[in-house]
């Protein structure tokens, strides 16, 4: 299979961490075509079964990530965006932005089993195994919903001062937030949900994607001057700035390998690799236009972003339209 890789040795400021090229290009292994017209957002990988879940219009098409054959679809009334899985419940949650809710549904069957309230246009999702907790990023009302999954019923509201694009938590008690609007890091307790530190993520221009290493503490943010920062995650200090390719807003890191990833929209994938003494290995991967988000499975360490073909953005659209029957998720994995 032909392999599309570029290699790309950055430099680095004086005074900031180094970083070297590294040796294992990346590739694309597969593509898997989806029929279904819409948009689409986040999509999200599940590390223990066989299940790929991609947010696509106003439903969430449930696919094998081995093979790309359809498992099934979760239908919605509308707008699809982030997924998050729970599963000593059983218990899977999808953000219906323009709906201000979050669909819950059965891991097992993908029977729509519920709806619980949210902000409004919720967003990015996850699940928080420290407090066992659903939370959403609600844009619009520029607030995060703390969904309790054992009742589904809203447990607490987190108001922010400007939008939070994506959260994820150091499963300690932190919860950290991407505030895009104020370009800066929101840390939440994650007893008392509230807002305990506010770190400015500068040089980065606001913020997208975010992913964590815990076992080093370091925070990975996409930002939108082409750039990945990366924070440390106890005390709100820059590590270091990573250039990215154009339009990268989804991060994803791998624990096993130690590699953060920033999904590029101009069709890169950005590859960091932590190595000792505070370096970092960096490749740029060819991907397709718009691949954007990312999934990073934890098991087999396949990255899946979604992508298609595209014809110029209309006007007031900040985006360039997805051509109908073109969507697919692009596979990448390490040669």
């Amino acid at each position: 299979m032909k392999k599309y890789y570029i290699l790309t040795a950055f430099l680095m400021a004086a005074g900031m961490a180094s970083y070297a090229q590294s040796g294992a290009p990346y590739h694309i292994s597969a593509s898997y075509p989806i029929e279904s017209s819409g948009g689409y957002d986040y999509l999200t990988v599940d590390s223990s079964s066989d299940n790929l879940y991609i947010s696509h219009g106003s439903q969430v098409n449930v696919l094998s990530k081995t093979t790309g054959d359809s498992i099934g679809v979760i239908k919605t009334e509308k707008d699809v965006h982030g997924i998050a899985l729970v599963h000593y419940l059983g218990k899977g949650y999808v953000t219906n932005g323009s709906m201000n809710k979050a669909l819950v549904f059965d891991l097992k069957t993908n029977k729509v089993l519920g709806y619980v309230p949210t902000g409004k246009f919720a967003d990015g999702i996850f699940y928080d195994d420290f407090s066992k907790k659903v939370i959403t990023c609600n844009g619009m009302s520029k607030n995060m919903t703390v969904i309790d999954p054992t009742a589904d019923t809203v447990f607490a509201t987190i108001q922010l001062t400007g939008w939070p694009e994506t959260a994820t938590s150091d499963g300690k008690g932190n919860i950290y937030v991407n505030n895009a609007e104020k370009a800066e890091m929101d840390v939440i307790d994650a007893t008392t949900f509230k807002v305990i530190h506010t770190w400015p993520n500068k040089p980065g221009s606001g913020a997208s994607g975010l992913a964590i290493d815990r076992a080093n503490m370091l925070l990975f943010a996409t930002c939108g001057n082409k750039m990945m920062i990366v924070m440390d995650a106890s005390n709100g200090n820059i590590v270091t700035t990573l250039p990215t390719g154009e339009g990268a807003d989804g991060a994803g890191f791998d624990r096993q390998l130690a590699t953060a990833y920033s999904s590029n929209g101009e069709g890169t994938l950005t590859v960091i690799k932590e190595l000792p003494g505070g370096k970092f290995a960096a490749e740029n991967v060819t991907t397709k236009q718009g691949a954007r988000t990312i999934a990073v499975d934890q098991t087999t360490h396949k990255v899946y972003l979604p992508s298609g073909s595209f014809k110029p953005a209309e006007k007031g659209s900040f985006r360039p339209q997805l051509i109908p029957g073109t969507f697919k998720i692009v596979v990448v994995e390490k040669s």
